[in-house]
């Protein structure tokens, strides 16, 4: 018998809900599941491919809004407060985003880190390489940072970032991608989360710095904290990734260049790597330096202008009795015009 109007109904919205779901899910949830079996039971782990993207493109949009809404009800009242300048308006926003997305990373991290071992087992960072399978959190918190920074681009725009600026942001927009990005593909996914943690930590005491002292300006006690971190977290990062990079996987025994299988622990790889993580602290620590020099000569300046001034003596006004006449060129006039003559002195 044929199935009549009611049943074929059904059946259309039933298949329309299953490909909705499953599209859904593709923009959601991350890709490439794979059951992995362990010694009790088996664990779902994920691995990397080209339907990524999908999910990143979806996490954009949902960041953009989320920027918007911090921006509107939380930086706008606060700024209006405030009565900044355009310069100083423009860094406060900018200060006041990255302060929410670093300290929200950092908690987040620090908890993918501790849940899943990383810290207390630091040869988990090279050990069985490639780590090709990911846990969900480890995954979702990479596309979720991916999808950040690549916000960030078009944010530019709507932000109308003054163009000076613009060069700045850039720079470490694309460091941070190159850097998230080649831990996700070259599976070093482990050592990227312990160096973001270390990176995240500092970037949040010194836009945390910038913001009380957008605030107050005398308060400067967090940017002295953030630069006595800053230095030890570039011995760390550099430490770490030595240590993973160049001593860890260059003992392991799988030492073969295979994309298919993931793997990347051939020489030429791991000396690309630790050239590019040390090219970027050395750039780094050396604006650091320039700036902290800048700042310091022109404290150093205004000491010594403030010590001029006050250490100056004071003349005593008196009243100056001029000639009768105008000055011409720095030559007294009569009236009548010409040059008064100079009295004779009587010798003694």
């Amino acid at each position: 018998m044929d199935a009549g109007p009611h049943e074929v109904h059904s059946t259309l919205l039933q298949h329309l809900k299953e490909v909705t779901a499953k599209t859904a899910f593709l923009f959601i949830l991350p890709q490439y599941n794979v059951s992995v079996p362990t010694a009790d039971s088996e664990t779902v782990h994920y691995h990397y491919g080209p339907k990524d993207l999908v999910t990143i493109l979806f996490y954009i949009f949902i960041t953009i809004i989320l920027h918007a809404v911090v921006q509107e009800y939380i930086l706008d009242k606060i700024s209006k407060r405030l009565h900044l300048s355009k310069v100083k308006h423009s860094k406060f926003n900018e200060s006041g985003q990255l302060v929410v997305f670093h300290l929200s990373s950092v908690i987040w991290c620090l908890y993918v880190v501790v849940t899943e071992g990383y810290l207390t087992n630091p040869r988990s960072l090279w050990e069985d390489y490639p780590h090709v399978y990911l846990p969900f959190q480890v995954k979702f918190f990479y596309l979720c940072q991916l999808a950040y920074w690549l916000h960030a681009l078009p944010e530019l725009y709507f932000q109308k970032v003054r163009k000076e600026e613009i060069p700045r942001q850039l720079q470490y927009i694309c460091l941070y991608l190159l850097h998230i990005a080649g831990a996700y593909l070259l599976n070093l996914s482990r050592l990227g989360l312990i160096l973001l943690l270390l990176q995240y930590s500092t970037e949040v005491l010194f836009h945390m710095a910038r913001l009380f002292y957008f605030a107050d300006e005398n308060n400067e006690k967090l940017f002295n904290a953030w630069a006595a971190v800053f230095g030890v977290t570039r011995l760390f990062i550099l430490t770490l990734a030595v240590l993973a990079i160049g001593f860890g996987l260059a003992r392991m025994e799988n030492q073969a260049f295979d994309p298919e299988k993931g793997n990347f622990n051939t020489l030429l790889c791991r000396l690309c790597v630790l050239l590019l993580v040390c090219a970027a602290q050395a750039w780094l620590m050396w604006r650091f330096i320039h700036s902290q020099l800048r700042h310091w000569r022109e404290y150093w300046n205004e000491q010594s202008a403030k010590r001029r001034a006050s250490t100056a003596p004071r003349l005593p006004a008196r009243l100056i009795k001029r000639e009768s006449g105008y000055h011409e060129n720095g030559v007294v006039k009569a009236e009548n015009g010409t040059s008064p003559r100079t009295k004779k002195l009587k010798s003694p």
